[in-house]
């Protein structure tokens, strides 16, 4: 995994195509209006309402409530079924992904903090505006050693319920090969998942007789991987998938699907575009 590269696309993306082409992926920049008043000595000239002071006369400001910064928290979910990829690892869109979401949403002056889950905690990026914070959550993602580790996703869900105590906007990224329960995180924060999968993963191809290793347990796996044995698996993917979208749709959490050969950058618009 180029690790420079994908910082340097990330920060590109972000930095220069997205300038003034693109809605702030995150809170929206700016102030809450509050009330006009009469304008005193010292006061800022381009906070003037103009009709208004064209109305009464004599020169009136629009007094603002600085917008509180947003807490943008990304969780990172890897587990050993990450260590997969047809056209590149999945943990490595996962790497992808936190680059961008992170450099947005240091760009946009909000609060980053990250973490990164498996079968327990792993590590915590503290709350951070710095952009150099981005260069170590990429190198600890990339170089984490996901293999025959597995998922929990209560730990994950309770550990940031217990430790995020301000409301706060919060990014889950992972497979989701199993069904996690965000009721009481969602009541809490906002929460967004980023389903991250390969579409072999979904579509297998007809393989005949093989052996495979499970990078979550590492058992290995003998069958004849026929037509039949491929449909029966296909539609067993499509019923978990049809139980995971419901589960997040009942507890509130939007969420979207990434596959290792999408464009990263175009997804991520398209999901945080209409915030």
């Amino acid at each position: 995994m180029n690790l420079k590269k994908i910082l340097l696309k990330a920060k590109r993306q972000v930095f220069s195509e997205l300038v003034g082409n693109n809605p702030s992926r995150f809170k929206g920049e700016g102030y809450d209006f509050l009330e006009l008043r009469e304008y005193n000595t010292g006061d800022d000239i381009r906070h003037i309402d103009w009709n208004i002071t064209a109305k009464m006369q004599k020169p009136f400001i629009k007094v603002f409530r600085e917008e509180r910064e947003l807490n943008v928290v990304l969780a990172s979910m890897l587990n050993g079924s990450v260590h997969f990829g047809s056209k590149k690892f999945k943990q490595e869109v996962i790497v992808e992904i936190n680059a961008l979401l992170g450099y947005s949403v240091l760009k946009n002056s909000d609060l980053l903090t990250s973490y990164i889950f498996a079968d327990k905690h792993y590590k915590t990026h503290k709350p951070t505006k710095r952009l150099f914070a981005i260069d170590t959550l990429v190198k600890d993602l990339s170089e984490f050693d996901a293999l025959h580790k597995k998922a929990d996703y209560n730990v994950l869900a309770q550990s940031l319920y217990k430790t995020i105590k301000r409301k706060s906007l919060m990014i889950i990224i992972g497979d989701f090969f199993e069904i996690p329960d965000f009721t009481l995180l969602a009541k809490k924060h906002e929460v967004i998942v980023i389903i991250v999968r390969d579409k072999l993963e979904e579509k297998p191809p007809l393989m005949g007789f093989s052996s495979l290793s499970d990078p979550e347990s590492g058992a290995i796996l003998e069958g004849d991987f026929n037509s039949s044995s491929v449909k029966a698996y296909e539609q067993k993917v499509k019923e978990h998938d049809h139980k995971l979208y419901a589960n997040l749709r009942k507890s509130g959490v939007k969420f979207t699907k990434i596959y290792t050969d999408s464009i990263v950058s175009v997804e991520l618009r398209r999901l945080f575009g209409g915030r």
